[in-house]
């Protein structure tokens, strides 16, 4: 019989393991990806979700779609065996079921990191899928529409203060988009005319995106600082409230809107399967395998895999090396299978992009330091040749975006009930609402 290979995850890593998998067995094998949704999220382009200049579906990409000769399984992982080579998980109906492997990809991913701050849980929202991107976009158009209708200066003030936690690309990111969104639906709110709008990005971190060079991230700065964004670094947020929040600096801000992009940490299936974990992720070799366990391999966020360029370290937990770290598996899955020979993963980073929305970005491709539009029509080439399908209509609502503006309306179809910030996973989310409605 054909080995069966499963893949655990339909991120980044998982999405490209399987399907180089699918390319390189040509029928030899037979491939499982098990994944709570049946798409594979594009997540660098889920700002613009949460802003409304992009529908949800265009950084959505169907898995059957987009991986044939994969069978998808709809479930979440529980617990992977390696003693007994199968794989636990639930299926959207509640059922406890198992999947038997020859090999296995644990490529779960990464989920919020959360800090043991009072009231944070409750009161804050992280940014990691779908459902938080549409419940972010109508919280803030409800918010400037509660502003407009109130009497009360105090009570509009907190509705029209905005607080983003984490100044890495993602908190950098949703501020920049949603404050042009924020901007785009005053517009049509003329009781709100001459209001301040106050926008706050924190980091505890001496400047924004810490990752990329200090002259990109003063650019960054520069941006956020001239739209009026107040960028605070060197301060968090020491306790949140349903109405205010309390900073590490003493200062108290009222507010009603509290997004927490403060990093991700590995998903706690990884913490479940009792083997070695370095940083919280699974301990894999420069090959990508489970040291004595040749059968399990594992990449992406999920895998603590050694930095060959910079010796002592791992590979950060970014969308670039986790594409590669799939690829790579495939390859080594293969020749394990006795289809070539084995290779170690070694990998330098490109460059990185950050998009500030409008007609402003920073990128430092092969080092190479850009910002404002050169910067920007490089972000939106790179995001639509790594976007593995809907290019076309993707493109066609930027034009949208760019000629008609977005419309500024509250759909109401995520209860914020549905993305505690303490859900181990987007997807998560949408799998227990439902099994919750059924």
């Amino acid at each position: 019989m054909a080995p069966h290979i499963v893949v655990v995850g339909g991120g980044f890593a998982g999405f490209h393991a399987a399907r180089r998998l699918a390319r390189m067995s040509r029928g030899n094998a037979r491939i499982t990806l098990l994944n709570p949704t049946d798409y594979f999220l594009y997540l660098p382009l889920l700002p613009e979700v949460a802003a409304g200049g992009l529908e949800p579906r265009r950084v959505t990409v169907s898995l059957p779609a987009a991986l044939p000769g994969v069978r998808l399984v709809l479930g979440e992982a529980e617990h992977v065996d390696p003693d007994r080579a199968e794989v636990r998980y639930r299926d959207p109906d509640g059922r406890v079921r198992y999947l038997g492997y020859d090999r296995v990809v644990v490529a779960a991913g990464s989920v919020n990191k959360l800090l043991p701050i009072p009231g944070l849980a409750e009161h804050a929202h992280g940014f990691r899928g779908i459902p938080e991107a549409l419940y972010l976009r109508d919280h803030l158009v409800r918010q400037v529409e509660l502003a407009a209708e109130t009497d009360d200066p105090a009570e509009r003030a907190a509705r029209l203060t905005f607080v983003v936690v984490g100044a890495g690309y993602t908190g950098t990111e949703v501020a920049a988009h949603c404050q042009l969104a924020v901007r785009d639906l005053l517009r049509h709110q003329p009781a709100l005319i001459g209001e301040q709008v106050r926008w706050l990005l924190l980091d505890t971190a001496p400047r924004v995106l810490p990752e990329l060079s200090p002259r990109l991230s003063r650019t960054a700065e520069r941006v956020l600082r001239e739209r009026g964004v107040e960028v605070l670094t060197g301060c968090s947020v020491a306790e949140a409230l349903a109405d205010r929040v309390h900073l590490t600096d003493g200062r108290e801000l009222p507010t009603r809107t509290l997004i927490w992009c403060v990093g991700v940490r590995p998903d706690p299936l990884i913490e479940d399967l009792g083997l070695r974990t370095e940083q919280g992720r699974l301990v894999v070799d420069e090959y990508l395998t489970v040291p004595g366990y040749p059968e399990v391999f594992a990449c992406g966020d999920a895998a603590a895999v050694p930095d060959l360029t910079r010796p002592g370290r791992l590979t950060p937990m970014t969308a670039q090396h986790a594409v590669r770290q799939g690829a790579l598996v495939a390859h080594n899955i293969a020749a394990s299978l006795g289809i070539g020979r084995r290779r170690r993963y070694k990998h330098r980073d490109l460059g990185f992009l950050v998009d500030l929305g409008g007609t402003d970005a920073a990128a430092n491709p092969l080092r190479l330091p850009l910002s404002g539009l050169p910067a920007k029509a490089l972000t939106r080439a790179y995001h639509l040749v790594s976007l593995p399908g809907n290019r076309r209509r993707v493109v066609a609502d930027w034009v949208l975006d760019a000629v008609a503006g977005r419309p500024a309306v509250e759909l109401g179809l995520v209860p914020g009930a549905h993305v505690p910030l303490d859900a181990a996973t987007p997807e998560r989310v949408s799998l227990n609402a439902a099994i919750n409605t059924r």
